[in-house]
Formats: C-alpha cells, structure tokens, sequence
C-alpha cells in the first residue's frame, strides 16, 4: 500500500487529539481521569519534585484541576481499587492494570536475566538464593522498602544501592513482586505481586510475545495517533525486530495505515480510529515527561520546537532554566516557562518565561490563567516571578 500524504498541520491536529488535546476541559473527575490513563496508557514516573511529581502533570495538562488523590488511590489504594500498577515501559511507569498480561514477557526475560541492569542479572543466576531470601521475608513479614533491610539506604544518594535495594529492584523486574505503596519521600514499599494486582488481573491469559507486542504497539499508535516506527518502538521501549513485525500485522489488518507526513523523512503511520478535528483549542503546560513531547526528535518533527531538560546541565549553561514547561497553545508550542513550587512561602515561582517566535498576541493572558490554575491546584496562594506575563 502506497503511503497517503498528510500535511503538517494535520498530523499535528491529529496527534493533539490522540493525546487528550482534541476538545474543551471540563469538570475533572474520576470518570475523567480514568479515560486519561486509558488513553495515554502510561504516566512515565520520575523523583524530581520542584514543581509536582511528574506522573500527577499529564492529567492536569489535560483536564485541569482534579483531586490528585484520585491518582494516589488508583495506584497505591486498596486492591480492589487498584486501577494502575507501576512496571518498566517507557521509563518506570504506572500503567493500567489491562498491561499487565502484555508485559509479562518482560519480566520473564528478567527472571532469566536477560533484561535488566547488568548489575541487577546475577540474581538471575548464581545470586538467585540472595533475592529468593529477601523475597521469603517480604511473604513472611509483609510489605517492605529498601530502607527496611539494614544496608537498605546505601551510599551515595539516589543510585548509591545497597545489596537489599538491588535484590528488590530485580524481584521487581521480574515480577516476583510490585509496589505496594510510597511512603517516605516517595520511597517505594514492595509486596508480593499476588497480594496487590487484582487476582482478576492475574488471571488473564498471558500472550506470546509476538502478540503482546502487537498489542503493545497498537495501544501506542492509539496514543500518538500519527507516528514513525522510531515513535512507536520508544512509547514502551521495545525492539527493533518485533515492532517491525507488529507495525506488518496491524498494517496487514488495517489498524495502520501508511502516510507520508509532510517534511518526515521516514513513512509514518496512522491509527485507524485517529481523529483529525479541524481546530485544536488547547491551552497547557507540559511536564518534560509528558508523552506528548518526551520524544524530543518528534516534538522538533511535529512543532518545530527544539527542546531539552537541563537539570543535568551546570546552571551558568542553561539555556532556558533548571525545570522547564512548553507551553502548548491552540495546535502550537508557544514559549516554555521555568518553575519551582515554593511549598514553605506558598508561592508558584515563575523563575522566566520564553515566548516563541511568532506566539500570538493573547499568549500573555492565556498563561497567566495556566499559571494561577495550577496555583490553586498546588495549594499554592500566590503566584510570582519577574517575567509573568502582562
């Protein structure tokens, strides 16, 4: 089948669309929040708290205002309201319980060490009693972190692991065990995977490989809409050969379809049931992990935005500043604003604003309604910074 041209502009309505973007906030509830996670299938998960945990921002960018602690329950409250569970898929995740089944490859290939941190795959192997010890004591004694066992904690910061961290990190790759909950600073607390997912869940059955990889990329083509291979084999980070079979089998069923998207170098592909609305009316900030723009490559593709993170990068070289939000207007990224909730002052630092080139005349009102929304939906009284907008 010959690829059909699409315009840029297109793709772009196309793509907003896919991702939640395509029609009017309205009053955000759990109903509401649900139908996101479903959509976008992942909330990527990250440590960085300066402005908001990043698994809460996808959702609010969306919806606006909502109760974050709709979030916390679907992903760490009781069994029986479990509707996410936290994996390996883009980056550490929280995922909607119905992945379960379509990941299960992945932890079999941890449990035979074949995936994995390198430091991680002796338990696989000649270590393996270490974490079966450490996983008798969590079914002895219930739900444990790190910090639990007495070298827990480590040394050197966020990655200085300690031997009970490393066993717990690859039980919970292979799927011996999930997280139960977070506590302590967001410290995860491990149980048996059996006591936390749904027994409904894991009583699905589980797929071959080939077609939980189709699944996996057909659920990533319904979140992006339009998208490259490349795109498709990022949104849950899987191979090369088996996406390509994927993309062939759902190309051959007519769930993709070949496109030439204009000034895309490679063909790319449409999912079936993708919308193209005439106009995008968005309005939103955009967390450097929402899926959206994680792709960096594909952001320049769709927006002609060049984007980077800098907390890695030494403060007198940032370009733009430490935790930086494209601002999305309409079907356009229109400038980027660097923030800090200040939780001891109760203020939302808006520590610079950039506007892009050609950001129309009402950029300046729309934001400053973003910034006090998020204000309150912080807790936040009072917003402040030398460059807010007019």
């Amino acid at each position: 089948m010959s690829p059909q041209p699409l315009s840029l502009a297109d793709a772009r309505r196309v793509v907003l669309a896919a991702q939640g973007f395509g029609g009017r906030k309205c009053k955000a509830g759990p109903r509401n929040l649900a139908s996101t996670l479903d959509r976008l299938s992942l909330h990527q998960i990250d440590s960085v708290n300066v402005l908001s945990r990043a698994h809460y921002l996808p959702a609010f960018s969306r919806l606006g205002a909502y109760d974050r602690t709709w979030l916390d329950q679907a992903a760490w409250g009781p069994r029986s309201k479990r509707r996410i569970f936290e994996y390996w898929a883009h980056e550490a995740s929280l995922l909607p319980l119905d992945l379960h089944p379509l990941l299960r490859w992945r932890m079999a290939e941890a449990d035979r060490g074949e995936r994995g941190w390198g430091s991680l795959r002796s338990y696989a192997g000649e270590r393996r009693p270490e974490a079966m010890r450490t996983l008798a004591g969590i079914a002895d004694e219930g739900p444990l972190s790190a910090s639990d066992f007495e070298d827990g904690k480590g040394q050197g910061g966020w990655w200085g692991w300690g031997e009970a961290k490393r066993q717990l990190e690859w039980l919970f790759w292979a799927g011996h065990i999930t997280t139960a909950t977070r506590r302590n600073g967001f410290e995860r607390v491990y149980d048996l995977t059996e006591r936390v997912i749904p027994a409904d869940i894991l009583a699905l059955p589980t797929p071959d490989k080939a077609a939980a990889h189709r699944a996996l990329i057909a659920r990533a083509a319904c979140a992006l809409g339009v998208a490259t291979e490349t795109d498709l084999r990022d949104y849950f980070r899987t191979e090369v050969a088996p996406t390509r079979d994927a993309i062939a089998a759902l190309a051959e069923e007519g769930v993709l379809e070949p496109v030439q998207v204009e000034s895309w170098a490679k063909t790319a592909w449409l999912y079936r049931d993708a919308r193209a609305p005439k106009r995008i009316s968005a309005a939103a900030l955009l967390a450097p992990f929402d899926p959206l723009i994680w792709e960096r490559s594909r952001t320049e593709r769709l927006f002609g935005f060049h984007y980077r993170i800098e907390i890695y990068t030494p403060a007198h070289k940032r370009r733009f500043g430490y935790y930086v939000l494209p601002f999305l207007l309409g079907d356009r990224l229109v400038g980027r604003v660097d923030l800090k909730a200040d939780r001891q002052s109760s203020r939302l630092l808006v520590q610079s604003v950039h506007h892009e080139p050609g950001a129309p005349a009402h950029s300046g009102e729309a934001l400053t309604a973003l910034l006090r929304e998020m204000a309150d939906w912080l807790g936040l009284e009072a917003v402040e910074g030398r460059d807010l907008p007019a």
